[in-house]
């Protein structure tokens, strides 16, 4: 990761800012020194400080957006995009996730995260929370050292006796080796690293593994837990089965319901879970593409945001999606709820909010990020709206980047002050070569799993 110059002064055409205000500022400015950003100016404000003692961005056809925020990755399955297709949840599991993640080593999961990674960030993806696979998390955490992302990384736990038998764990080992890694990443890259425990979902989990997992949490400022709820019928019916209750509803009883529990997915829930939420102020991950393409339903996101329940965007894993896309999680956010609840759901200024800001209140990082605002990181991205004339671009930038926009208008992304993508081209990593690991190591994975 390179040392961010000391101070830069940025200059699009526009500066999408997201802070208290909603300001959207024409011919503004915004000075980066070191990992933060110094100041946010309006033209007037700009002039006053020119000429400028630093370097200098000219980008007037350019517009300056927050980092996208996501809160539901898989690093681990981007090697499979595509071979995991027309399955629902449970089969899709325990035909195709299952064997596929036990067959990774430390270099197929190395360029799978790479792979993940470069794609997420030339996309305009600043930060995302990420959960992992049983074995191999080292190589996912590195790779974020290594290119510069933010995020949060957690293995994924799983000790029940319903799991694939090579991705089980003991319990007892589960949280040591949880226990382990938290303790050698959590706070890494210069705070960008962070740890979320991750037992997977209620099925593959013992209550010993989920309780003592968030328990753990308490040791660590800042630590998150997360995992997967009431995201598919077949999956409710086994929950209430094992558990008498729906899924929420036992977090719940396990007292595990709490401001810092981050659950994908949160589609099949009643109306007493909605309650739930909100008064445990649990933070729903909505992860619109893979719920379609699994077929698991859509959640009642409008509902659930209305009742104060904080909601932010994933894309979930390339093998459920196909993409990391976060321009298409905010169009499909927008418009699969539409013919529910009007056209005038989710409009695209809401949408693009759970994006930014709602992103960084689920991570309980939104003093630091989310918004370009004096003081926080400057995680940022600028987007070339004119590649695609927009009149949109003008007098609502949130139409344009929320239904028009793509990772094609993404030119330039900075984490942390650095530029990790600049005039279309990664600079922490080579796209090449990581795309040439990436052919080579699910052929070789491929060959383990069959």
């Amino acid at each position: 990761m390179p040392a961010p110059p000391s101070r830069i002064l940025i200059k699009p055409g526009s500066v999408v800012t997201m802070d208290g205000s909603r300001r959207v500022l024409r011919g503004g400015a915004l000075v980066v020194n070191g990992s933060s950003i110094e100041s946010v100016l309006t033209a007037p404000e700009l002039a006053a400080i020119l000429p400028f003692d630093g370097s200098v961005l000219d980008a007037p056809a350019l517009t300056a957006i927050p980092g996208f925020i996501q809160t539901h990755i898989h690093l681990c399955q981007t090697l499979f995009r595509g071979l995991a297709d027309d399955l629902e949840l449970l089969d899709w599991l325990r035909l195709k996730i299952y064997p596929y993640e036990a067959a990774h080593d430390a270099a197929s999961m190395r360029a799978s995260a790479m792979t993940g990674i470069a794609e997420l960030i030339r996309s305009g993806t600043t930060t995302i929370m990420d959960m992992g696979s049983v074995d191999n998390e080292e190589e996912i955490a590195a790779a974020v050292e290594e290119t510069g992302l933010r995020a949060f990384v957690g293995k994924a736990m799983m000790d029940s006796n319903d799991v694939y038998p090579a991705l089980r764990e003991s319990t007892d080992d589960a949280l040591r080796s949880t226990l382990k890694q938290a303790e050698q990443w959590h706070g890494k890259g210069d705070g960008r690293i962070k740890y979320a425990v991750a037992p997977r979902f209620v099925l593959s989990c013992s209550d010993r593994l989920l309780t003592g997992a968030h328990a753990m949490t308490a040791s660590f400022p800042g630590m998150l837990f997360h995992t997967h709820a009431a995201e598919n019928r077949r999956e409710m019916e086994a929950v209430r089965k094992r558990c008498g209750a729906d899924n929420i509803e036992f977090f719940e009883k396990l007292g595990i319901l709490r401001p810092n529990t981050c659950l994908a997915h949160c589609i099949w829930i009643s109306e007493n879970e909605v309650a739930l939420l909100r008064e445990r102020d649990a933070k729903v991950l909505h992860c619109p593409t893979s719920n379609l393409k699994l077929g698991s339903g859509i959640a009642r996101i409008p509902e659930i945001l209305a009742r104060g329940i904080s909601v932010s965007l994933g894309a979930d894993g390339a093998p459920c999606n196909n993409t990391l896309d976060m321009f298409q999680e905010m169009r499909l956010a927008s418009l699969i709820q539409k013919p529910l609840h009007g056209p005038s759901a989710m409009t695209a200024g809401t949408v693009f909010e759970l994006a930014t800001r709602g992103g960084a209140v689920a991570l309980g990082c939104d003093s630091e990020t989310g918004s370009l605002e004096s003081g926080k990181k400057a995680d940022l991205a600028l987007l070339d709206l004119g590649r695609l004339w927009n009149p949109a671009d003008e007098t609502n930038p949130y139409s344009a980047i929320v239904y028009s926009g793509s990772p094609e208008n993404v030119r330039y992304v900075m984490i942390d002050g650095a530029w990790v993508y600049r005039d279309g081209a990664h600079t922490t990593l080579r796209a090449g070569a990581v795309a040439e690991s990436a052919k080579k190591e699910l052929k070789l994975l491929l060959d383990r799993v069959h």
